[in-house]
């Protein structure tokens, strides 16, 4: 845990000075707007971080607007770290090549405050259709064929649902909506790989955030694992909240649907960072099952996939990746994990990772989709 804090808070403390130098020597012209401007740095980029570490001291008012800001300000921090980047990439090259024309020189400092303008406008607008990309929720049907063995169910409609990263953020409007997609289309079982709960419990009671889990209708239930921010967040606390909704947590545990199928949760691989507990190995958690039964497995993340397989899981679903959430992150996940998003089988088991009907950080996807995803299950002879 300490390690991962540690490479957070350098990354974030060198992308915002870079930003910060830039922007600071734009206004070398108007030298009487720095202090403004460092005054509205702090607080976008500090946002964030105050919400997270001394929410308990603020207001509900305060503390909802602070993460606002922070929360948005990751994607502005990301666009402007890379537009700047690329600036400094191209002044660079002409440093050698000089292939821009030489009247940019006697006006170099006005060129920069124009630069910075239009920086700013695009990149807003960019972040302003992301935002809206955020709440068009697409519905993916995947069709599945799973050995049927001992079962007696001939099909299942299966709904796979993640990383909800719910917060005053995604609040309780958007879960309604996401609740009322998924009630559109009559699920018998709700599939969720973790990230439910991105906040302290007691803030998401407080604004009512999570009481619509208490509206899903299905046939045999919800069902779901613990994703690495239900461990970031406090697990036991998360756990108790995700019950007190209906929501059944499989915790490195399998339990018997209709004498038909298994589900099994495990635990997120990241648990051991923040508990000190290693979650249990997969062959560990299915020794007691009845292996005439096909298996869903619930994995957060979607890494050594190949243990699965080894083990005759018919179908593991997983989430985490939001497929980068926002571009070029897609890139990034594409080679980090053997599938960022979508379908994969590998011998007799099959994949689905889901990009996610959530946000982290930024409510904000560009170059990836907030989804839902009906798996149409048949059991097959």
């Amino acid at each position: 845990m300490i390690i991962f804090f540690s490479v957070f808070f350098a990354l974030y403390g060198a992308m915002n000075y870079y930003i910060f130098i830039r922007g600071w020597q734009v206004l070398a012209l108007y030298p009487y707007l720095k202090p403004v401007y460092l005054i509205l740095f702090l607080i976008a980029s500090l946002s964030y971080l105050l919400a997270k570490f001394i929410g308990e001291y603020l207001s509900a008012f305060v503390y909802d607007a602070l993460l606002w800001i922070g929360s948005f300000w990751f994607a502005f921090m990301v666009y402007f770290f890379l537009c700047i980047v690329l600036i400094d990439f191209v002044r660079l090259i002409n440093l050698k090549f000089q292939f821009l024309p030489d009247s940019v020189s006697p006006s170099y400092k006005q060129l920069k405050l124009i630069t910075a303008i239009v920086v700013i406008v695009l990149t807003s607008a960019l972040i302003i259709y992301g935002f809206i990309n955020t709440r068009i929720i697409s519905i993916k049907t995947v069709n599945i064929e799973l050995p049927k063995r001992s079962g007696k169910l001939n099909e299942l409609n299966a709904i796979l649902a993640a990383d909800f990263h719910l917060t005053p953020v995604n609040d309780g409007k958007l879960l309604n909506f996401i609740v009322e997609k998924i009630n559109s289309l009559q699920p018998d079982i709700l599939l969720m790989p973790g990230d439910i709960v991105d906040d302290k419990t007691d803030i998401l009671k407080h604004r009512n955030i999570g009481n619509a889990f208490k509206d899903i209708k299905t046939k045999y239930g919800v069902y779901a694992s613990n994703g690495n921010h239900e461990f970031i967040t406090g697990v036991d606390g998360a756990v108790k909240f995700m019950q007190e909704n209906q929501i059944q947590v499989l915790r490195d545990s399998s339990i018997l649907i209709d004498n038909s199928f298994y589900i099994i949760g495990r635990d997120d691989r990241s648990g051991k960072n923040f508990t000190g507990f290693e979650r249990k190995s997969l062959t560990e958690i299915i020794s007691g099952i009845n292996h005439d039964y096909p298996a869903i497995l619930l994995d957060h993340t979607p890494l050594n996939l190949e243990e699965a397989e080894q083990n005759n899981i018919s179908l593991q679903v997983s989430g985490h990746t939001h497929h980068g959430q926002i571009f070029p992150g897609n890139l990034i996940t594409s080679l980090i994990y053997e599938v960022s998003r979508g379908y994969l089988k590998k011998g007799n088991t099959h994949y689905y990772v889901t990009s996610g009907v959530g946000t982290w950080g930024p409510p904000v996807r560009i170059g990836s989709d907030s989804e839902i995803v009906n798996l149409k299950i048949k059991f097959v002879e």
